[in-house]
C-alpha cells in the first residue's frame, strides 16, 4: 500500500475541510397548529401530517 511522500499543507487540509461543517435542521409552521416542524415530518406538537392526524398525541 503507498504512502504519501510529503505531507498536505495547511492550506491544502483546511480547503478540503471547508464543507466539513454541519448546518442547521429547517423548520416549517404546522399548519394545523402553528408550531415550528420539519418539513416532511409529522407534527410532533400535534400529531398531524398532510392535513390528518397520524399520530395520537393525546395522551
Amino acid at each position: 500500500m503507498p504512502n504519501p511522500k510529503r505531507r498536505h499543507s495547511k492550506r491544502r487540509k483546511n480547503n478540503r475541510r471547508a464543507h466539513d461543517h454541519l448546518t442547521a435542521p429547517a423548520f416549517n409552521k404546522c399548519p394545523n397548529c402553528h408550531e415550528t416542524k420539519q418539513p416532511h415530518h409529522a407534527c410532533p406538537h400535534c400529531g398531524y401530517y398532510k392535513g390528518r392526524e397520524v399520530i395520537d398525541t393525546t395522551a
